[in-house]
């Protein structure tokens, strides 16, 4: 009612079931968890107008509508016209995204009356906008595919997202940053399993067990008569004593 505009449908029904949604995962690296996945959708206390007030208390201070670059082409070939921050357009924030932009809401037209279209916009840190989806409930099938992970929604700019981000996509969703290595080979994040490679037992070298030297049977014999020989001997001694 203060800004003249009705919620989209789908919208509308998420906050019927709940008011907003904030999920946090972690990461253990050595035995100590480290926050990594953020999954955020503001309430409806939360669901702040941007670009109508200034962003310092100083008089005079430039607003968002100042600051826009209207030299940006809009509207051309399939590219969706950019939302304003004057007038024009209302944009409510969606997720702050931990400082590394805003997604948002956006009606972007605004004047004689408010439509009721809306589409999902991301402005990043340079207050550039990026087109996410046209409506919420593609936005957040988007968010749990892409797990909250940090700066997930610089995929969707031609800058794309950091090395550091890169890296923890590559470790929990490969597929979803390297979709041009998959569109080229098929089988290419396919897991291989070679049974003859896991389950191949180690050759072990046997070892040699050192077995006494047995005397030839020959030498046996010899020895026995000889210590015979010897006992013969010492009873004839005896029996001469």
């Amino acid at each position: 009612q203060k800004n003249s505009c009705v919620l989209p449908e789908d919208l509308k029904n998420f906050y019927l079931m709940t008011d907003g949604f904030q999920m946090t995962w972690s990461v253990k690296t050595d035995d100590t968890p480290m926050p990594l996945g953020s999954m955020v959708i503001n309430s409806v206390s939360k669901l702040c107008r941007l670009g109508g007030s200034s962003m310092y208390t100083l008089p005079s201070a430039p607003t968002l509508a100042d600051l826009e670059d209207d030299t940006d082409e809009e509207g051309n070939g399939d590219k969706p016209e950019k939302p304003h921050f004057d007038s024009r357009s209302l944009i409510f924030e969606l997720d702050p995204c931990n400082g590394n932009g805003k997604v948002c809401l956006v009606y972007k037209h605004a004047e004689p009356v408010v439509s009721p279209d809306t589409e999902i916009w991301f402005l990043d840190r340079a207050l550039y906008w990026h087109f996410l989806t046209k409506t919420f409930t593609a936005y957040y099938r988007l968010l749990i595919t892409h797990l909250g992970l940090p700066q997930w929604q610089y995929a969707f700019t031609s800058y794309g997202v950091s090395p550091q981000a890169k890296q923890w996509f590559n470790m929990y969703k490969p597929i979803t940053i390297n979709t041009a290595l998959l569109s080229e080979e098929a089988d290419c994040f396919v897991n291989k399993l070679d049974p003859n490679k896991v389950f191949k037992s180690k050759n072990k070298t046997p070892v040699l067990k050192k077995k006494p030297l047995s005397q030839p049977p020959g030498s046996q014999k010899s020895q026995t008569s000889m210590t015979s020989a010897k006992t013969s001997s010492l009873a004839g001694n005896s029996a001469r004593k």
